[in-house]
This record gives structure tokens, C-alpha cells and sequence, in this order.
């Protein structure tokens, strides 16, 4: 889908943007303006149209810019074109939008046995360099999207550990997986929020340490919630339906964790994935119970629907334990985020200005776009509890983003540089190779920040 161009016979695909459209349609031979116009092509965005000569035939896309091609502007092209093998006309680098062209091939059709794939578009380039890497990169977005998409019958927290364990196998990494006892007096935010769960999904702590002691150390949590079904603060059946992807900041921070290993990158990885199930029996965490974190640090449960950020809370705790370089956690965690900043934007936070500046500035030049939040500390007063250290979730429902992330700092030491991402990983309605359903957001940017703080 993505080879090498070495002079192999190749469909001609013309770019062109709709502003220099005319001038470049001038040029053509009166044949192909005649064909072009009877399918009134104008070079809009997204557009497709197809030349057909006597003995050959070509396909000219419409983009926003043709002289700076974006992520998803051939997504669209690459979805509509018949299985054939295809080439930017006259020397142009696809650049970053072999990307889109790749991941244009996605489709989850794990319970469509009868389903028929489409035959592979295959794009050539003489970037070569590039090759390698944005294959990397479809792969892991093809994770997340496949880990979000599934069930949650077919992926809970044991579900969850043989995909780390997986990864961890391909590139000798070590699998460090904690449960039972064990987690209930290591990590009881993490056994108090997941021990309603059938034995099956029990729950768990999945560690996966790989990497030179050498390198600097580098800690990735995802929330690994894999069904939220509100517990015994129920959700409405509307809130439930999609809360398989409650999971979305563990696939995140797993594929990241396996770019990192792929590339190689100089960093000692700390991955950490708590997984639970928040599940409703009669031995469920209740409003109005105390746990007490890792930390030390007790917390009055006000609602059990804000159980992410409590086996986050135990896992951060483990993390900062090994004074590492970078903290970077990915969570599916506020309604709040969504509100404020759509679906597209994750809501980034970060104790650290120029980390946060890095993440941004990664995310524009990756078409990856983040937005940053406050950790306003005026807003600490509202984590406050009468009876215990800390408050889950405040009730006036203010800033509901920003004192989730208030709550998440409690757990990291001041010393360690944190990025904290409220994801949405779902995409409610499909674009140009983003379909809808589970989707990488901030990943991409979160990689491409991390190649330049730590270079190979």
C-alpha cells in the first residue's frame, strides 16, 4: 500500500487545489477538458475525477493546498480508487499524506466473516525515508482504532493483557502483570474500582518495562476502563452504549509504547495499564466510601462514575515512584473535555510549560491537534473533602476537565514533567480515512513530540 517508487508502471494521480485549478486545466490537451468538465471537476477538496484515454487512464484529486499536502487530503482518492498501483504526478512527494492514503484502508470487520475487502491502492513514493516510519504509524493507529472498537466481551482486562503481552513478546520487553491480593494492597483504587467484576475480567495492573537503564526513563499510563457502566452511579443507557471505549487511553498509551519499541527510541519505557471493568454486584465501591491510594492519600468517593481517574491515581503513583524523566498518561476521562473542545481536540494538560508548548507545536505540524487546558490550582478548593484527604468528583460541576486533572496531579511529584491527555478516542461520523468509531487522537502528536525530546 505504501512501496518504494522504482520506476514500476503506475496509474498517474494529478493534485491540484481549486485556486490553481484553471491554469493547470489550460495545459491539458481540449480532450481531457472535455472530460473533465462533463464530470464537473473543479479541484474542490476531497474531489475525484478520472481521465480515460484510448489506452490508458489517470486520476486527478482535488486539495485544499497542492503545494503543501496535508495528512487526509489523498484519504478520500485512496478510498474511492479501484486495487491498482498508483504514482503523484510529476515527481510530487506525498509526504505526510501517504499517511492518510494508508490508514484510508482500515475497516473493522472482525464480525463480518462474509465481508470482502477491497484490493490494496498501492502508492509509490521516492521518499524513501519515510517509508518505515509512516508505516509505523498507520500500524499504530490501526491498534487503537481495532482495541477501541472491539466489545468489551471480547476485550477486558484479560483481553487487554495479552495485547500488551504481545507487544511486549515482539520487542523483549518484560510483562509484569499485578492482580488479587497482591493489587489490593498495592493498588486498592485499582482492586476497589474493578472488584465487581467477574472473575474473568478481574482486576489488574500490566506493567511493561522495556529498554537500556542507560536511557532516560520514560513512564505511559492508559486508562484501561473497559466497560464503564457508571457502577452503582449508574449511566443512562445512552451514556452506556459506547463505553467499550472507555479503554481508549490504554490502546493509546500500548501504541505508543510499541512505536517506541519499533523505532527503537533512546528511552528506558514504563508502560502501565490499570484495567477494570466498573462494573455494578454487591461487593461494588459505593458513593459516599473511603478508599485510600497508593499514595497514602484517602479519598471520599462522591461518585463512582468518576473511576477513571482512581486507578489513573494508583497507577501515576506507581510511575512517579521511579523518578522518571517524562510522565505521560492518556484518558478517556471528562464528559467536561468533550463539551469544551469537541471530539477532535484532546484537552492537554501539563505542569510543565515548555513540554506543553513541544506537545502543540507537534501536534499542528502532525495534523494531530491538541488543545491546552489549565491546571488552575485556585480550583484545588474543590477537591476538598470533610471527612477525607480528597474528593473524587466535586459537585458543582465546574471545570469538570480541569479538576480531573487537579485530582491527577495530587499523584505526581513536582519534579517530574507530566502530560496529561482527556481523549475522546471515538469519532462520531466518518471523514476521508477516518471512519467512524475508535480513533487515535493525540497519539501521533504525542510521538512526534517524543522523537524530538529524546533523538535517536
Amino acid at each position: 500500500m505504501l512501496e518504494a517508487d522504482r520506476g514500476q508502471t503506475a496509474i498517474t494521480i494529478h493534485i491540484v487545489d481549486s485556486t490553481g485549478y484553471e491554469n493547470w486545466l489550460l495545459a491539458q490537451p481540449e480532450n481531457v477538458r472535455i472530460v473533465l468538465s462533463a464530470q464537473r471537476f473543479t479541484g474542490a477538496s476531497d474531489s475525484l475525477a478520472v481521465i480515460s484515454l484510448s489506452d490508458s487512464w489517470s486520476a486527478v484529486v482535488g486539495v485544499k493546498d497542492a503545494a503543501d499536502l496535508k495528512t487526509w487530503c489523498l484519504a478520500r482518492a485512496a478510498e474511492l480508487l479501484p486495487e491498482g498501483t498508483y504514482r503523484l504526478a510529476e515527481g510530487v512527494s506525498p509526504g505526510p499524506a501517504a499517511l492518510g492514503w494508508l490508514l484510508a484502508h482500515y475497516a473493522f470487520d472482525r464480525y463480518k466473516p462474509d465481508a470482502k475487502p477491497t484490493g490494496p491502492r498501492i502508492l509509490l513514493t521516492a521518499d524513501l525515508a519515510r517509508i518505515e516510519s509512516t508505516i509505523r504509524e498507520a500500524e499504530a493507529v490501526t491498534l487503537v482504532r481495532d482495541l477501541v472498537n472491539t466489545p468489551a466481551a471480547d476485550m477486558g482486562p484479560s483481553e487487554l493483557e495479552a495485547e500488551a503481552e504481545k507487544v511486549a513478546k515482539t520487542y523483549n520487553g518484560v510483562l509484569t502483570v499485578t492482580k488479587g491480593h497482591n493489587l489490593e494492597t498495592g493498588y486498592p483504587m485499582i482492586h476497589a474500582v474493578g472488584i465487581a467484576a467477574d472473575k474473568k475480567n478481574a482486576p489488574r495492573l500490566i506493567e511493561v518495562e522495556w529498554g537500556s537503564t542507560t536511557h532516560p526513563l520514560v513512564a505511559i499510563i492508559g486508562k484501561g476502563v473497559v466497560f464503564d457502566s457508571g457502577g452503582l452511579d449508574i449511566k443512562p443507557s445512552s451514556g452506556m452504549r459506547n463505553m467499550k471505549k472507555d479503554m481508549g487511553g490504554a490502546a493509546h498509551a500500548l501504541a505508543l509504547a510499541q512505536l517506541i519499541m519499533q523505532s527503537r527510541l533512546p528511552v528506558r519505557l514504563h508502560l502501565l495499564i490499570p484495567a477494570v471493568e466498573n462494573a455494578i454486584s454487591g461487593n461494588a465501591f459505593r458513593p459516599g466510601d473511603i478508599l485510600t491510594s497508593r499514595k497514602g492519600l484517602t479519598v471520599e468517593v462522591a461518585n463512582t462514575d468518576a473511576e477513571g481517574r482512581l486507578v489513573l491515581a494508583d497507577a501515576l503513583t506507581k510511575a512517579a515512584e521511579g523518578d522518571p524523566a517524562l510522565i505521560i498518561d492518556f484518558a478517556t476521562l471528562t464528559g467536561a473535555a468533550r463539551v469544551a473542545l469537541g471530539p477532535d481536540l484532546p484537552a492537554t494538560f501539563a505542569n510543565d510549560d515548555a513540554l506543553a508548548d513541544a506537545v502543540l507545536k507537534s501536534g499542528v505540524a502532525e495534523d494531530d491537534p491538541l488543545w491546552r487546558l489549565p491546571l488552575h490550582a485556585g480550583y484545588d478548593d474543590m477537591l476538598k473533602s470533610e471527612i477525607a484527604d480528597l474528593n473524587n468528583s466535586p459537585d458543582s460541576g465546574f471545570a469538570g476537565a480541569t479538576t480531573a486533572a487537579l485530582f491527577l496531579q495530587k499523584f505526581v511529584a513536582p519534579t517530574n514533567p507530566w502530560l496529561h491527555l482527556d481523549t475522546f478516542a471515538w469519532r462520531p461520523s466518518s471523514k476521508p480515512g477516518r471512519p467512524k468509531g475508535g480513533e487515535a487522537l493525540g497519539l501521533r502528536a504525542v510521538w512526534a513530540m517524543l522523537q524530538d525530546r529524546f533523538p535517536r
